[in-house]
């Protein structure tokens, strides 16, 4: 069993990702700007999270996951890999999308116990009516977030186009 670590500094704080095996089991936010210990990734992690940090949200997608849950669990975070960055849904929109409607505080609570996050897109779900609920890692980190994923609309958008750099 090989096991690695990717980390990027990001404009929200510095982000790490345990890779084991070629999949990411557990990522998250560091408390401390500074990055601390032995940093090896073989799978191209490090490389996908500088990519989306730069702007092209879309990276994330390619990065295999290895998250350690109950069968709830796992159907919840293989649902939120299926939210498009730019996108969100709501808690009781999730508990229908994964056969149990009526469950939104069980996907709430998958939701935050979600080992991996960023690249299962917990971020992406928000209360009904809009208003972002919370974030294990910071409501602010999650409108930084859910901005940085905004794609350009209407006429003349392109998400394919150079990637723009979201404001804190």
């Amino acid at each position: 069993m090989t096991r690695e670590q990717a980390q990027v500094e990001t404009p929200i704080g510095v982000f790490r990702a345990t890779v084991v095996d070629g999949a990411v089991r557990t990522a998250g936010f560091l408390n401390s700007r500074v990055a601390r210990g032995p940093v090896r990734d073989s799978a191209g992690v490090r490389d996908a999270l500088a990519a989306y940090f730069a702007g092209y949200v879309d990276a994330l997608d390619a990065i295999e996951v290895a998250p350690q849950g109950t069968e709830f669990k796992q159907r919840v975070w293989k649902e939120l890999r299926e939210i498009r960055a730019g996108s969100t849904i709501s808690y009781g929109e999730l508990a229908a999308r994964v056969g149990a409607p009526g469950a939104a505080r069980a996907v709430g609570t998958a939701n935050a116990t979600n080992p991996v996050c960023l690249v299962i897109p917990c971020h992406r779900v928000v209360r009904a009516g809009g208003a972002l609920g919370g974030y294990g890692f910071g409501v602010e980190r999650k409108r930084w977030l859910l901005a940085h994923e905004e794609r350009p609309t209407g006429l003349f958008g392109d998400v394919t186009a150079a990637p723009r750099a979201a404001s804190v």
